[in-house]
């Protein structure tokens, strides 16, 4: 299996956000993470569009995933996808036509995932699996950085692993060194992780660690 990790710049120094960047992703990630929230739909406010087409200017071949937490999300899948966003993933409570809103990310040219909080349940799956290329399965409650992985989600990812063995699926929230290895024998085999990179002292050294925690699975 294909694993990938996606510093979430969340925790990154947005004073020297570029820089910052930069530096993850030659430290070996594989994805620029966005959390967009709107204080609306989460309890936050961050990132909007502008932020993703000037990293895109400035690194021009630069892998975003833009995670929307956001509602309603169909003009803001809009602006990221003009961006140049590569995926964008939604959550099925936050669209108001959840069929047509995945529709809109694949028209767009882009990947498209379905966010899943922790008691949310995964039904709609059933109905639009078909549009997808990922699940985002979050294992915090959405709204704010650093906060600890709540481990009775787990078992939420092997459940969809089962059900759906050709989906990729993205873990969001707590990812640590300490339990990506557990997170990866459930199923998942792509890593959000923002405190976990951007608060290390050496980004290129947790992230060959997390990566060593990966290839014993």
């Amino acid at each position: 299996m294909t694993y990938s990790i996606l510093p979430s710049i969340l925790a990154a120094d947005v004073t020297r956000l570029g820089d910052e960047v930069d530096a993850v992703m030659s430290a070996g990630a594989d994805f620029i993470h966005f959390d967009v929230m709107d204080n609306h739909y989460v309890p936050n406010l961050t990132f909007g569009s502008m932020f993703c087409s000037a990293l895109i200017k400035r690194f021009p071949a630069l892998p975003i995933d833009v995670h929307l937490m956001v509602q309603p999300v169909d003009s803001l899948i809009e602006g990221f996808a003009k961006a140049g966003a590569q995926r964008i993933s939604i959550h099925p409570d936050a669209a108001v036509h959840l069929d047509r809103s995945l529709q809109f990310i694949k028209n767009s040219g882009c990947k498209a995932g379905l966010a899943f909080n922790p008691a949310t349940a995964i039904d709609s799956l059933e109905w639009c699996a078909y549009h997808l290329d990922f699940v985002l399965v979050m294992t915090v409650n959405p709204g704010f950085g650093g906060q600890q992985l709540i481990p009775e989600v787990i078992n939420k990812i092997t459940k969809i692993r089962d059900f759906y063995p050709h989906l990729d699926i993205c873990v969001d929230g707590g990812v640590t060194i300490k339990n990506i290895g557990k997170l990866a024998q459930a199923g998942a085999n792509q890593f959000v992780a923002g405190s976990a990179i951007f608060n290390s002292s050496n980004y290129t050294d947790t992230i060959t660690n997390m990566r060593a925690q990966l290839a014993n699975i």
